[in-house]
């Protein structure tokens, strides 16, 4: 059976009260599955209360929804790896698309983040994905190249083997609209060789990120080359998701 990874972003919802009853209802509807991992990154605020909600089940995981790459300082707002860590984070996501074109976050920056996130052996998942002009331009391959190769140039094999990859194209986020599951394979298959040509051994997760839902998701899944989905606001309800 392939191995499948259900990732759920909650952007900026679900505080402290609303994530501890969430993570109450999902645990009486589910059990853990063979070959499934599943991760939550809820806002800050909610970080630590959903990772100890969530900590009696070995199959799920939970992240932050960003990082900053420097280790202590005076920088306010921002979240260190440490603290993360400390508020029972095992990773985070990288380079999402709204911290690249709302916030303004730089390919150069996501490549720090990453490193962080490693040195300290917590789990990137490294987002990635063009906007609708440059699909339009034909430029989706060369975006997303571009991206996995700042973030992940230079690291070793056994560095690569420990990251996740989400393919996200910016045009299908939050829209209603997605890329057809053909489509995405396509692109996962060109991330693949990418990952290859970076010194990867082996098959990462990539992941397929971009207004996914319960009417979609099982064409997407049956692509070979999708190894899981991150979902925004289709995982907000416990019964849905």
């Amino acid at each position: 059976m392939r191995s499948l990874v259900y990732a759920a972003n909650w952007k900026m919802h679900l505080p402290p009260a609303e994530a501890r009853g969430f993570a109450a209802r999902f645990l009486e509807l589910t059990r853990p599955a063979e070959g499934r991992e599943l991760w939550f990154f809820p806002p800050a605020v909610s970080l630590e209360t959903t990772a100890a909600a969530l900590n009696t089940r070995p199959d799920i995981r939970v992240g932050a929804q960003d990082v900053y790459w420097e280790p202590k300082g005076a920088f306010t707002g921002a979240t260190s790896v440490a603290l993360a860590s400390g508020a029972g984070a095992s990773g985070a996501l990288v380079g999402h698309s709204e911290r690249r074109h709302v916030f303004g976050e730089t390919d150069a920056e996501t490549g720090l983040k990453v490193r962080a996130l490693l040195g300290a052996g917590m789990v990137p998942m490294l987002c990635v994905g063009e906007k609708l002009a440059e699909r339009e331009a034909g430029q989706t391959e060369a975006v997303v190249r571009r991206q996995l190769h700042a973030g992940l140039e230079g690291l070793d094999a056994a560095a690569l083997a420990r990251v996740l990859i989400a393919y996200e194209p910016v045009w299908a986020i939050g829209t209603g609209r997605n890329a057809t599951p053909p489509d995405a394979a396509v692109v996962h298959r060109s991330i693949r060789k990418d990952l290859a040509a970076l010194g990867a051994r082996g098959r990462l997760p990539v992941l397929y990120g971009g207004s996914v839902n319960k009417g979609n998701v099982l064409g997407l899944l049956a692509e070979e080359e999708v190894d899981g989905v991150l979902v925004g606001g289709a995982s907000l309800d416990p019964e849905g998701w």
